[in-house]
């Protein structure tokens, strides 16, 4: 599996040479590094405030040239950050899961794995579908890993999102009711005058992340066609 410019990816920090920090990126098990400027904005007065070696870190790759690869602490943000390390804590489950049944050949399947997809997306999808996993593991060891999967109590992520508008409309509110009552996906509440919340549950972040999302702009969206403005 290759990653490219954009992505983020989990990092241990392996040293410190001058201001350039050098990384083990922990999905593809190759160095990177991170120059001063890219550590943190502003002016840095001690860099083992930020990092350390042996510290997991979320980074954005910059470039690719060869074999190198350029990387930036803090053009990530928060939300990448936890996504990130969801992301790990999952990975890190997973590999225990197929090292209970594997044995000394996990690491050799999850190689075979990463040559064309993503360990999770990968696990996850053999819940569904086991000929993928069959294919390298076998049956009778597919039964068991997708057993203890599915035994699995995955935790629950909630997100919010508020919205606030107002309007001239005599109508307004009425017409603010029918467009919450089409909200099939998320839970809708009031808070108080022209101030609603949206909240959704789900197991994975990112796609409750995208749902959110297309759910507030298609909100938002409406509410302009039936003269409700956002604030």
């Amino acid at each position: 599996m290759e990653i490219e410019i954009g992505d983020i990816v989990l990092c241990t920090v392996e040293k410190i040479e001058g201001t350039t920090v050098f990384v083990n990126i922990e999905e593809i098990n190759r160095q990177g590094c991170i120059v001063l400027s890219e550590i943190a904005p502003g002016r840095i007065r001690n860099l083992r405030d930020y990092v350390v070696p042996k510290k997991l870190i979320v980074c954005k790759v910059l470039k690719i040239t060869g074999n190198t690869i350029e990387l930036s602490l803090r053009r990530v943000s928060q939300k990448e950050q936890k996504e990130a390390k969801e992301e790990y804590s999952k990975k890190k489950n997973y590999k225990s899961i197929l090292k209970s049944i594997l044995k000394e050949k996990t690491e050799k399947i999850i190689e075979e794995i990463l040559k064309t997809d993503n360990l999770s997306d990968f696990l996850e999808r053999a819940k569904e579908n086991q000929k993928e996993l069959e294919k390298l593991v076998g049956r009778e060891n597919t039964n068991k890993i997708i057993e203890i999967l599915k035994s699995q109590k995955t935790k629950k992520l909630i997100l919010k999102k508020e919205i606030c508008f107002h309007t001239t409309d005599s109508n307004g509110l009425e017409k603010i009711k029918k467009i919450f009552e089409k909200i099939k996906d998320a839970e809708v509440k009031y808070i108080s005058a022209g101030k609603y919340s949206i909240k959704i549950e789900s197991n994975d972040l990112k796609k409750a992340d995208n749902k959110l999302k297309n759910i507030v702009e298609e909100v938002a969206k409406t509410l302009k066609e039936n003269t409700l403005i956002l604030d």
